[in-house]
C-alpha cells in the first residue's frame, strides 16, 4: 500500500496548485535576496505541508540545505536529542563549532527543516525522526523547545545572516488519531499560533472542500465527489488521510 507522504524534495508532475501553495511561494520568493528570516509552515496532519514546501522550493529554484536527523532511540531525553542534533549538524557540515554551523548556513538561500529531519523513519524504518519522538514523549519534550528558544536568543546575531524554513507541528495522538497542538485544538491552538505569529513569519496549509476533492481526484480520478465528502466529514480537509483510506479500499477490492 502506498503511503501518500512526501519524504524527499522532488518535482511531482501531478501536484495540484492551491491557495496555500501560492501563499508559501509568495513567502519564500524573496529568500534569495534577504536574510534573517524565520518562516514556519504550519497545518493539520495530513494536509501535505512537506509536499507544498518541496514543490515551492523547486518552483523558486532555491538553494537549500536540508539536515537529516536519524535517531536510533526514541527514549532519548530532550538534552540528548539536542546534543545529537548539534553533533549531526557538525558531522554533516564538517565543522567543529556552533559558530561555524551558522557560517555554513549563511551560504544557502535557506535551511529547510522538513521530512528528512522530522519524519526520517520514512527514510529508514530503523531510525526515529523528531516528530515521532515528540509524539511519543508528549509534554516531556517541552524542555527541548525552551532550549531552542534559548539558542535562538543566544545566536540572534548569527541568525541575521541565515534564513530558516521550518515544517512546524506539535504532534500528539489521542485514541489512535494524530492531532497537532498548533492547529487542531480550537482556542488553545489559536493562542499558540498567535504567539508564533508574533515571533516569526507563519503560513498555514489549509484547504477548501473543493481543493481537497480536486487533490483526491487527481490520484483517484473515478472516485465520486460524494464519497470524498464523506471522508472529509470523517477527517476534515486532510487529503493524505483520505488517499490512504481509498488506497486501502482499493487494495481490499483487488
Amino acid at each position: 500500500m502506498e503511503n501518500h507522504k512526501i519524504t524527499s524534495k522532488r518535482d511531482e508532475e501531478d501536484f495540484i496548485i492551491t491557495a496555500s501553495f501560492l501563499k508559501i511561494c509568495q513567502k519564500l520568493r524573496s529568500l534569495k535576496n534577504t536574510k534573517g528570516r524565520i518562516i514556519l509552515v504550519i497545518g493539520a496532519p495530513g494536509t501535505g505541508k512537506s509536499s507544498n514546501i518541496y514543490k515551492s522550493v523547486d518552483k523558486l529554484n532555491l538553494n537549500v540545505y536540508e539536515p537529516v536527523l536519524l535517531m536510533d532511540n526514541i527514549e532519548k531525553s530532550p538534552r540528548e536529542v539536542f546534543n545529537e542534533i548539534l553533533s549531526t549538524l557538525k558531522d554533516e557540515l564538517d565543522v567543529k563549532t556552533e559558530d561555524e554551523i551558522y557560517s555554513v548556513f549563511s551560504k544557502f538561500d535557506a535551511v529547510l527543516v522538513a521530512d528528512k529531519f522530522l519524519d526520517s523513519e520514512f527514510l529508514d524504518p530503523h531510525k526515529v525522526g523528531l516528530a515521532l519522538w515528540t509524539e511519543y514523549k508528549g509534554i516531556k519534550t517541552i524542555p527541548l523547545f525552551f532550549r531552542w528558544m534559548f539558542e535562538y536568543l543566544r545566536h540572534k546575531r548569527d541568525l541575521k545572516n541565515v534564513n530558516l524554513v521550518f515544517q512546524t507541528a506539535w504532534p500528539i495522538r489521542i485514541r489512535g488519531f494524530k492531532y497537532d497542538l498548533i492547529t487542531d485544538f480550537g482556542p488553545l491552538s489559536v493562542l499558540i499560533s498567535g504567539i508564533l505569529k508574533l515571533l516569526f513569519e507563519v503560513v498555514e496549509v489549509a484547504y477548501l472542500e473543493s481543493e481537497t476533492i480536486k487533490i483526491v481526484k487527481n490520484h483517484f480520478e473515478d472516485v465520486d465527489d460524494d464519497l470524498v465528502r464523506k471522508y472529509i466529514k470523517k477527517y476534515g480537509n486532510r487529503p493524505r488521510y483520505i488517499l490512504n483510506d481509498l488506497e486501502h479500499e482499493h487494495v481490499e477490492q483487488s
